[in-house]
């Protein structure tokens, strides 16, 4: 199989502090060869930055996550800007808007992300955005937005009309091994139909587990019990993507090594 790539995990989250040194020498030989690790906040940006200095299959981003805006200190625009300086390959992630979480303050959610776009643009670099229920919102701040290279949206849940706007604005979309879950059967036919050009695939580790049925690396938090998705299961998402489209693994596997290589480098 040709490398894979996770375009979007948090690596560096403390739910898999107990297995973290296995995993980074068990992902590479399972020929995970770039992993995009995301940030959420100032308090886990120099974990991230660690992480990335220390393996370089791993891509570092930075952002103010939408869930964590009113978390940020006086300097967050300035400790963001010097985190994205750090590293040549740092991107921005993970931003965006989300009026699904509870007591969601939408207008103060559209400045942090214009804030932080704002950044990218100045300093030439793409970001991963997370949307839940605002859809018109993104679109709408795209529409005004300065045009950055190329940005993804993870674990896209939007509809395939919206595909066409957003690939215009730069927008890639990534598959993540949640979508397995049968109550996701409308956005599985959405990525039936999303380019080939624009798709990436993630697992959005220790988050979005595929279902029982599907998970081949099943993962428990040591304290609560609670489900984690091993970082492992990019495998899973690689070949239920490939099944949807017809395709060889294989070639999803070349085609997608290309797209994020296009955004994130080498």
């Amino acid at each position: 199989m040709n490398s894979l790539c996770d375009a979007h995990n948090h690596l560096h989250d403390a739910r898999l502090l107990t297995w973290r040194e296995s995993l980074l020498i068990e992902l590479p030989l399972r020929g995970i060869r770039h992993a995009v690790v995301n940030g959420t906040s100032e308090a886990d940006w120099m974990e991230v930055q660690a992480l990335a200095r220390s393996h370089s299959w791993i891509h570092p981003a930075y952002g103010l996550h939408p869930w964590r805006v009113r978390e940020r200190s006086p300097d967050w625009l300035e400790a963001l800007s010097e985190a994205l300086s750090s590293d040549s390959r740092a991107s921005l992630g993970e931003v965006g808007l989300d009026r699904w979480v509870k007591g969601h303050d939408i207008g103060l959610q559209q400045q942090i992300l214009l804030e932080q776009w704002q950044l990218a643009a100045r300093e030439e670099r793409v970001a991963t955005v997370h949307c839940l229920q605002a859809w018109g919102h993104l679109v709408e701040f795209l529409r005004t937005a300065p045009r950055l290279r190329a940005f993804l949206i993870h674990s896209y849940g939007g509809p395939a009309e919206l595909v066409p706007e957003l690939a215009t604005c730069g927008a890639y979309f990534s598959f993540s091994p949640y979508f397995l879950n049968p109550r996701k059967a409308l956005q599985r036919g959405v990525f039936a139909t999303i380019p080939l050009n624009r798709l990436l695939v993630e697992t959005d580790a220790p988050d979005m587990a595929p279902p029982p049925e599907s998970n081949a690396h099943p993962l428990h938090d040591p304290g609560t019990g609670a489900i984690l998705n091993h970082p492992s299961n990019l495998t899973v998402a690689y070949q239920a993507l490939a099944e949807l489209r017809g395709i060889p693994v294989d070639d999803l596997a070349f085609l997608v090594e290309q797209n994020f290589l296009r955004i994130f480098g080498d």
